[in-house]
């Protein structure tokens, strides 16, 4: 699945997932600049969301036009409602301490306001509305639009096509916007009230995750101290979308998150690493985990040994994750390709 690579200068690092070579720059001046792992993947992952990663536009793929918005930070994918809202996470590998925040409204910041969760509250996760207000109420700007004009425009376009396709199944209507109700009744949520207010949906309504539209940025920043930090944009789950430990390593992934959270997928390859088994024999393992109970299934991670061994493995797409070590006169960027059998190969590109 994912070709090992060797890192003979060894520290810092940075490793990334996808081309974003921008971010990883960013990252790498502030720990080479003597800043911690933690400070590092901020300022990395603060860049992509300004930069907006993955960007916005048109691009042919033989026969189909795909138009896609999916960005890193504010003006990405947006929910049923035609708003964006920010996932984002931070974790401390040598603290195990994780802040993250989840659905976050009005504030742009999601990396910042994940740190700011683990530096001043003794919770993981917070989300939605809590979230913002404790951003806000920490000095970050807001309330501000998360929602971009072509997020805005492809929200449109969905809701004339009649809501289609979205992420809501044994329900009716099935070929119109809703509000659905389930196919069957259920004595299930039974009320004495003679009507049910339904809860805002915050579902995106992304219809299939390939290279073009994810919207995630997964990365991880070993310093000199030997210390790791990393973020993740999309999938606020500790072990599912990052985790790292110093006297192991870490692993980043990305794709279709609603399946991968289901496998803690980061989780795995950290400790199959600590039971000994290598990056790469990790990292494919992790993988095909998934892909056993769905082979349809899209999504990638990259793992980085606290000897500086990085990989990548994927399965249902082409992979690449980009990495800058000392030896290096800039970022380099691997490309993890599937092949027959499920055997991958990582190369430079």
């Amino acid at each position: 699945m994912g070709g090992q690579v060797e890192n003979r200068a060894k520290y810092p690092i940075v490793v990334s997932t996808w081309p974003f070579v921008d971010a990883v720059r960013a990252a790498w001046k502030a720990v080479d600049g003597g800043l911690s792992a933690i400070d590092a993947v901020v300022e990395g992952c603060s860049a992509c969301e300004e930069l907006r990663c993955d960007g916005t536009g048109e691009r042919s793929t033989d026969k189909v036009s795909l138009f896609y918005v999916w960005t890193v930070g504010p003006g990405g994918s947006p929910d049923e409602n035609g708003e964006t809202t920010l996932d984002a996470l931070v974790m401390d590998g040598a603290t195990m301490e994780v802040g993250a925040v989840a659905a976050m409204r009005y504030v742009k910041d999601g990396i910042k306001a994940a740190r700011l969760v683990m530096q001043y509250t003794e919770h993981t996760l917070l989300v939605g509305e809590q979230a913002s207000a404790f951003a806000i109420a920490m000095g970050l700007p807001g309330p501000v639009n998360l929602s971009s004009e072509e997020s805005v425009q492809k929200w449109i376009k969905w809701k004339e096509n009649g809501c289609q396709p979205n992420f809501w199944k044994n329900v009716l209507p099935t070929n119109s916007c809703g509000p659905y109700h389930p196919k069957e009744k259920s004595d299930f949520g039974k009320t004495s009230c003679s009507t049910v207010n339904l809860m805002e949906i915050t579902t995106a309504f992304v219809p299939q995750i390939h290279v073009h539209n994810h919207d995630t940025i997964a990365m991880a920043v070993i310093d000199k101290s030997l210390t790791t930090g990393f973020r993740v944009g999309d999938g606020p789950i500790a072990g599912s979308s990052a985790y790292a430990d110093d006297e192991v390593g870490a692993c980043g992934a990305t794709g279709d998150g609603d399946i991968m959270m289901r496998f803690l997928p980061c989780y795995q390859v950290v400790e199959s690493m600590r039971r000994g088994m290598e990056p790469k024999l990790a990292a494919e393992d992790a993988m095909s985990r998934i892909a056993r109970k769905f082979p349809n299934f899209v999504g990638a991670v990259f793992a980085v040994s606290k000897d500086g061994i990085h990989v990548g493995a994927c399965h249902g797409w082409t992979f690449q994750y980009s990495v800058r070590l000392p030896n290096m006169d800039d970022v380099e960027v691997f490309t993890v390709k599937p092949q027959i059998g499920s055997s991958y190969v990582s190369r430079r590109t």
